[in-house]
């Protein structure tokens, strides 16, 4: 992450999410830290990735998920050019199923 947005409070949240232990405890804690339309933005675009990673265009991903073409670009340039997280998060998900 850029070391620009780094700071104490950032560190504080993304332990405070390594610390929970299964999904219901990630429902718990996101119901009360974000928006319904907070939650469903950061959830498409991790499914736009996954669409782009295995190789969708922008009509489909965006006829399937509802997605803008600017969301799916933006994804897009964040998988190919930003700090590998969606990439990670990938292949992490794709060994776990």
């Amino acid at each position: 992450m850029s070391k620009r947005i780094r700071s104490e409070s950032l560190n504080e949240l993304f332990r405070a999410i390594l610390c929970l232990q299964n999904e219901d405890e990630c429902y718990r804690f996101f119901e009360d830290a974000c928006t319904m339309n907070e939650l469903m933005s950061i959830s498409g675009r991790l499914e736009v990735a996954r669409l782009l990673h295995e190789g969708k265009t922008y009509n489909e991903i965006a006829e399937q998920t509802g997605a803008s073409t600017a969301t799916i670009s933006r994804v897009n340039r964040a998988l190919l050019y930003g700090s590998d997280g969606y990439g990670l998060v990938l292949e992490r998900l794709e060994k776990s199923e």
